[in-house]
């Protein structure tokens, strides 16, 4: 049984989603995908069972819900679904091709030969790439990532990145029911826990595409709520010992 699992989250990508999977599967490194969808109106979720009764029901899976219920519990469902089935690696990927799946093997091998605890897929360090993002979104995620440095003190350049390998022992160790954020936000306070429990983490770097097809999920009420959660999430680190116990949380 392969190792790694990718998680993909979805809401109306059916533009996407048979092409992504697609490309997943075609790696030099095995990845099993569970796709997490929140009743995508477009049959985004039947496409999917469509593709796994074609032969795919040992490495395709998914996970339907009744409504758009946020990013960030979207994952925190993914990750015990991982915990539970014993991954060892386990990945964050947008479903519409902003993210390379190519570099899916870059993360892994941060991870599995490098012995890093989070491979974060970074775009904003050297070597990276950012293709086709209007100017004031790239604007706005760089200085996010800049406000997040400067709240949190953590040294990391892309902190809004939704890119990611976390090992299986990060995922136990973070206290999953309690993370707060459910927009954009989470990857930030998903990165920081990480950071506060000293798990070995590095940015690798990607290229980043804006989508070509579907709709970006970006809002304002998302953006409000990374902005004043980081504040909160700062002071409520300031009363709590960050200790990683010897088996870790499931």
């Amino acid at each position: 049984m392969p190792e790694s699992i990718v998680i993909i989250p979805t809401y109306n990508e059916i533009e996407n989603i048979e092409d992504i999977i697609n490309k997943v599967f075609s790696l030099s490194v095995a990845f099993h995908i569970l796709i997490i969808d929140d009743n995508s109106p477009d049959g985004t979720a039947e496409a999917v069972k469509k593709i796994i009764n074609n032969n795919n029901k040992e490495r395709l899976f998914i996970l339907e819900r009744e409504a758009k219920l946020g990013l960030g519990t979207a994952y925190i469902l993914g990750f015990k679904w991982a915990i539970k089935n014993d991954y060892k690696y386990v990945f964050e990927m947008d479903a519409d091709f902003s993210h390379n799946p190519e570099d899916l093997v870059k993360l892994y091998y941060a991870c599995s030969k490098k012995n890093y605890d989070v491979a974060i897929g970074s775009r904003y360090i050297s070597g990276a790439n950012v293709v086709n993002w209007p100017l004031k979104r790239v604007l706005l995620s760089y200085y996010a990532s800049r406000y997040v440095d400067i709240i949190t003190g953590m040294k990391i350049r892309d902190a809004t990145a939704g890119f990611i390998c976390y090992k299986i022992e990060v995922l136990k160790t973070i206290e999953l029911d309690k993370i707060r954020f459910k927009g954009y936000a989470f990857q930030i306070e998903m990165k920081f826990l990480s950071w506060l429990y000293e798990f070995k983490i590095i940015e690798v770097p990607i290229i980043f595409t804006d989508r070509t097809r579907g709709v970006s999920k970006m809002s304002k009420k998302i953006i409000k709520e990374a902005f004043w959660g980081v504040f909160q999430m700062k002071l409520n680190s300031l009363f709590k010992s960050y200790e990683r116990p010897k088996n870790g949380n499931i």
